[in-house]
Formats: C-alpha cells, structure tokens, sequence
C-alpha cells in the first residue's frame, strides 16, 4: 500500500517540477542500496534494476527475473520487465519509447538522503543513456528526492504517531526505575528489554539508543550508555526512539535526581529547563509553510543565549521518517557542515525534531526533543511536549 501511495506522489511531483522521467538505478540494494528504494519497492533487489515514472504517468520498472513477481505484487507499476541476461537491452527499448527530453538521477551534493545512485552505477547508467543519446539529458532528482521523503502520505505519519506512543510509554515506565545507584547500562537495558518485549524495532543502532547521561562531564550525545551511576543532584537525559512500520520516533526527555533535603528542583536547573521549554515553544510557533528553516533555529538559538546560556552546537531540528535523520530540509544555522539545508523553506506534510541543549554547571545537561508536523496552519505537536521536569526522589 505505501509503495503505490508514494510511487502515485511521485507522478504528481514530476509534474509539479517539470522533469520528464526519473530513475532510480540500484543493484543489491541489501548491501549498499538507495534509501529512496523503500518508496519504489516492498523488498531489496538483486540485479542491475531501473525503476522508471515519467511526468506522464507512465510507471515502468526492470528488474532480475526472481525480483519481478515482488515488483507485480506492490501494484504500483503499469509494467515489469524481468530480464535473464541483463537490464541493458529492455533498458534502451523503453527508453527509445519514452525518449523524455530531461532525466532525473538520485544524486545530490548537499543532501546525503539524495544521493543514493553509487558512482558505479551512475557511470552504468550514463554509458547506457551515451549509446541512445541520451546522456547529456540527466539532471539531479534531488528537489523529486527531498519531496517524495518529506511530505509525509496520512499513512506515513500513522507510523510516526504510533512510534511516539511505543517511546512515551517507555519513557513513563523508566521513571520509576531511576534511582541514585543506577547506572547508565542498567536504564538503558531496562528499556531495550521493553522494545524487545512490544517485538518494536530501535530507531538507530542499539548500541547508542537509548543514550543516557547522567551528570556533568559526559560525552553529551550520540554515546552508548556507560557504567556511569545516578547519583542525587544530577540532572539526568535521554535520547531514544522506536521504529513502527518502518518510520521512526526521536525524542529527549530530561530528569532531575533530588537531594534528600530538597523539596523543589533547584532553581539553576529550573531556569535551564524552563529555557529549553521556551525555546521549544517559540520555534514550534513560528514554524509555517514557506518560511526558511535557518529561522526557526534563529528564534531558539537567541533564547537560550538571552538566558545566559551558551549557544548549543547542534541545528535546532532535523527530519524525521524512515530514519531518525531524514529528508533535507533543517531546522538549523548557516553553518558549513548544513550545506543549503537550513535554506530549505518548510513544506506541508515535513515531520520536524525541536531539540535546544544547555548545561547547567556541575548539573548536566538539559534538552528536550519534541517532534511536530507542518501543516497547512503552522506546526501541530505529534509528541506529547514535556512541559515540567520528571522529578525523580
């Protein structure tokens, strides 16, 4: 059903951007295939295989003999070819018949979940297209590419909302296992343990998800849990996510360990807080269609730096879909490492982390990740936003 319902987008977006024909052009994609495959195709395929839509309408697809009955099955394609001996002679005979007057390759400079087509194929692909004349037609799919990832179909964002519910719920249960004497390891197995129980898959690599810091002086992100202990005092934050369908939740939640002799969250740690709270509740605000994603991270940024806080060292929010980093918009500054992603404009249908950081000396680091779809009024919160600190006594 998703195969159909994105290869159907698809057509329209071709219209929408004026390209004659796409092509998504891969070969054992288990190994090293293109992400954009999971939209054209409900399993990996094996041999040289062409996956062709044109402006027209017209969805033609080549594949290996044994991929072609997998291909049939997804419904969304008027033809499939299965080729013996090689995709090169149905290749050029569909193309012949097509002859489009522009060609759109995945590939991209600046955006990595574009870029899918390997060198050698490209070159594949390109002598291919030389021999019928072809070849000086090709253009970068990038604008097909970063649309057909980010405008997310209602059953898409049915996943996502159902992956936020699995890691709230994780996030709830975990509370009251924290304790002073607790390590790392320990929560972030006490979780794993639920994931695997909900037979849920991990957003990125077990091995870092969920990450868990306690305290002061830790790696700060995107570091497996260590033999670190809770102790009283800490402010404590984790970053997790759980895959449903194939599209994924990324979110923060941040805790406070309370001294014995404490009756309230010390006031270092509830002014940070309340700043990320702020921060995240200014740029969901602003978030609307058109509007350029440096700006949203803009309007955080300055926040937490007004409070007295250094600038955290990270975009504001990224994409959320089939991974937890996806599509090419960003929700961040014009930093060199961003290429032309934080000049994307927000579109109707993006999935969006809001994810401002700040250290409190001596405490840890506090940060919330939220996640929010655009729509045609603004952002709405698909996460339930922490608005209070979870308290553990």
């Amino acid at each position: 059903m998703l195969v159909k319902e994105k290869v159907n987008q698809s057509k329209e977006l071709l219209k929408e951007f004026d390209v004659d024909c796409w092509i998504t052009f891969a070969r054992e994609s288990q190994i090293n295939g293109d992400p954009t495959l999971a939209f054209l195709v409900s399993a990996d395929i094996t041999w040289h295989s062409a996956f062709i839509i044109s402006k027209g309408g017209k969805t033609n697809s080549i594949v290996g003999r044994y991929d072609k009955r997998t291909v049939e099955e997804t419904g969304a394609y008027d033809n499939v070819v299965g080729f013996v001996e090689g995709v090169k002679t149905p290749f050029i005979e569909y193309m012949k018949e097509l002859n489009p007057s522009n060609i759109a390759i995945n590939y991209s400079v600046g955006s990595e979940i574009c870029d899918g087509i390997t060198f050698g194929m490209y070159l594949t692909l390109k002598e291919m297209l030389d021999e019928i004349g072809m070849g000086e037609r090709i253009i970068s799919a990038e604008k097909i590419v970063s649309a057909l990832r980010e405008r997310k179909t209602e059953t898409e964002i049915e996943s996502i909302k159902a992956a936020i519910s699995h890691t709230e719920d994780i996030f709830d249960l975990v509370k009251d296992f924290i304790k002073p004497g607790v390590s790392e390891k320990e929560i972030a197995s006490f979780m794993k343990e639920e994931v695997k129980n909900r037979n849920l898959e991990f957003a990125w690599e077990e091995s870092v998800c969920p990450a868990v810091f306690t305290g002061y002086d830790t790696a700060e992100a995107h570091y497996a849990p260590t033999n670190k202990l809770v102790k009283q005092g800490d402010v404590l934050n984790m970053d997790f996510g759980v895959k449903v369908n194939g599209y994924c939740s990324d979110m923060q939640r941040t805790f406070y360990i309370m001294q014995d002799y404490e009756d309230t969250v010390p006031d270092d740690v509830q002014k940070g807080f309340d700043t990320i709270v702020d921060a995240i509740e200014s740029a969901k605000e602003a978030m609307k269609i058109g509007i350029e994603a440096f700006e949203i991270d803009k309007i955080a940024r300055d926040i937490v730096v007004s409070n007295g806080f250094e600038e955290f060292p990270h975009g504001l929010g990224h994409q959320v879909g089939r991974f937890s980093h996806d599509g090419t918009a960003l929700l961040g500054p014009k930093w060199e490492k961003y290429a032309e992603k934080p000049y994307k404009k927000l579109e109707e249908g993006m999935v969006f982390t809001i994810e401002p950081r700040l250290d409190v000396i001596d405490r840890g680091t506090v940060t919330i990740e939220e996640m929010v779809l655009v729509t045609k009024y603004g952002a709405e919160w698909l996460s339930n936003p922490q608005k209070e600190i979870i308290v553990i006594k």
